[in-house]
């Protein structure tokens, strides 16, 4: 079975890895526009899925995330770990509202949530009223997305730069095409329910920091690898400005040293700028064929993950690769 996957963010990459463990005998092939600039790596890349996280229902949300999680600890717990950037890691989130810092699909999910006890709330600035203590995972792009293209590349997947502009490019020459292209399936799928969410992050030296915090859900502070810390955020709905905005940033160290005033004798290291491929209505994983007039390609959509691409990748990754088994032994069966 020849398979195309278009996309090089930890989408694509993740939905490539499922298709290699499932369908060893696949022939893959990863298209990609570029493998580097993406904005999986501008992520943080914690463990949060955020209690609006939605697919087409309840139930197959929580498989989405379960598995994911799932999938990230097996790795956690594996030699391949620090390979592959994901570590365990705990912290806090505050809040003024219980809305803010209770979450139905992490509290059952991870092995600690909890409420934060009294003498915690003076561990961070600020008159918060409620808090949660949890631990979660930590997946590091910039070590997971080469270590993931390796191992593809190591068991024979093809790997192309070249930008895909229509899905008929790819048909009757592929048996199943999985398009993982988050924003770009506003172009390529035409689908105008794609909307970016700029998101704006500074990179700080902190090593001496290993515990994150959030106040309320627009400030965060997450340790990453190498002692690198991610300040944030900026969430500007619509927009895809990707230029640095020194008033964001300016507003983004406000908040984080009001949070930790620690961070203040902290330089920064770079900023960075990306767009979530958010999509009204939910996460698009399903199955569609196109024709060409002479041969029909089975296509599997997957994209429009919005700011939880990295946390649930694995999980609608598993849903795409099952539906497109599910659906080419179905065409099998018919004939």
């Amino acid at each position: 079975m020849k398979v195309a996957i278009i996309g090089g963010g930890v989408v694509g990459l993740t939905t490539a890895l499922q298709i290699q463990r499932e369908l060893r005998n696949a022939e893959i092939t990863i298209f990609a526009s570029d493998f580097n600039k993406i904005v999986s790596n501008v992520a943080a890349g914690i463990f949060r899925v955020g209690s609006s996280y939605t697919g087409p229902t309840e139930e197959i949300t929580r498989q989405w995330i379960e598995n994911s999680y799932s999938f990230y600890d097996a790795i956690s717990k594996s030699p391949d770990a620090p390979y592959a950037g994901i570590t365990v890691i705990s912290g806090y989130i505050f809040g003024n509202s219980p809305g803010i810092v209770k979450n139905h699909w992490m509290e059952k999910l991870v092995p600690i949530y909890r409420r934060a006890a009294e003498e915690e709330f003076q561990l961070v600035g600020g008159n918060w009223k409620f808090g949660s203590f949890f631990t979660t995972l930590l997946t590091e792009c910039k070590l997971y997305l080469p270590w993931t293209l390796q191992k593809l590349k190591d068991n024979g997947a093809i790997v192309k730069k070249q930008a895909i502009n229509s899905l008929k490019e790819l048909t009757g020459k592929y048996n199943i095409v999985i398009n993982c292209t988050g924003l770009g399936a506003r172009n390529l799928c035409n689908d105008r329910r794609m909307i970016p969410i700029r998101g704006q992050v500074i990179k700080v030296a902190a090593p001496w920091l290993k515990t994150f915090f959030y106040g309320e859900l627009d400030t965060y502070i997450i340790p990453g690898f190498n002692g690198v810390v991610t300040l944030g955020g900026s969430r500007s709905f619509d927009s895809e400005n990707i230029q640095l905005c020194p008033h964001e940033s300016a507003a983004i160290r406000t908040r984080c040293e009001t949070l930790l005033p620690s961070l203040k004798a902290v330089e920064n290291i770079h900023e960075e700028v990306g767009l979530r491929p958010h999509r009204d209505g939910g996460v698009r994983v399903e199955t569609e064929f196109v024709t060409d007039g002479y041969s029909k390609t089975m296509i599997i959509h997957n994209y429009g993950h919005g700011g939880y691409g990295v946390c649930t990748a694995p999980g609608t990754a598993q849903y795409a690769v099952k539906l497109a088994i599910d659906a080419h032994r179905l065409s099998i069966a018919k004939l």
